[in-house]
């Protein structure tokens, strides 16, 4: 224990680059969480850095960001939608459409929606 302390006093900064303070903030807002331990703490922090670089690598091979010598949003996007891996993150890292699109997608959706409800009048009227 005296060395996970001593860890994470005074080198935590080279160990980890993710701030501390602000892991602990979000582990507490799960209502399960009462208290943190020091070690799960750093290797939460440690996992999601490793989990992150993971994911930027893999954008960057399989994307198009080799030929920019760039990752792009467009990229870990892309990664989201197509890698079973990262799937779980398609709502996190939506493919970027254009404001006009997405208004035009939302009176298609409310247009449908009215038109259900009136069938579902039509078939009570019977």
């Amino acid at each position: 224990a005296e060395m996970a302390a001593a860890r994470l006093s005074g080198t935590e900064n080279r160990l980890v680059s993710l701030p501390l303070s602000r892991i602990r903030v979000i582990m507490k807002s799960s209502p399960e969480v009462s208290s943190i331990n020091q070690d799960a703490l750093f290797l939460t922090a440690k996992a999601t850095e490793l989990f992150v670089q993971y994911l930027a690598t893999y954008s960057y091979k399989h994307g198009r960001g080799k030929e920019k010598n760039a990752l792009t949003y467009s990229d870990l996007s892309h990664t989201a939608e197509e890698c079973e891996t990262f799937q779980f993150l398609a709502d996190i890292l939506p493919k970027k459409i254009l404001a006009s699109k997405y208004l035009k997608m939302l009176e298609k959706e409310k247009q449908d929606g009215e038109v259900r409800e009136d069938e579902d009048e039509e078939e009570e009227d019977e």
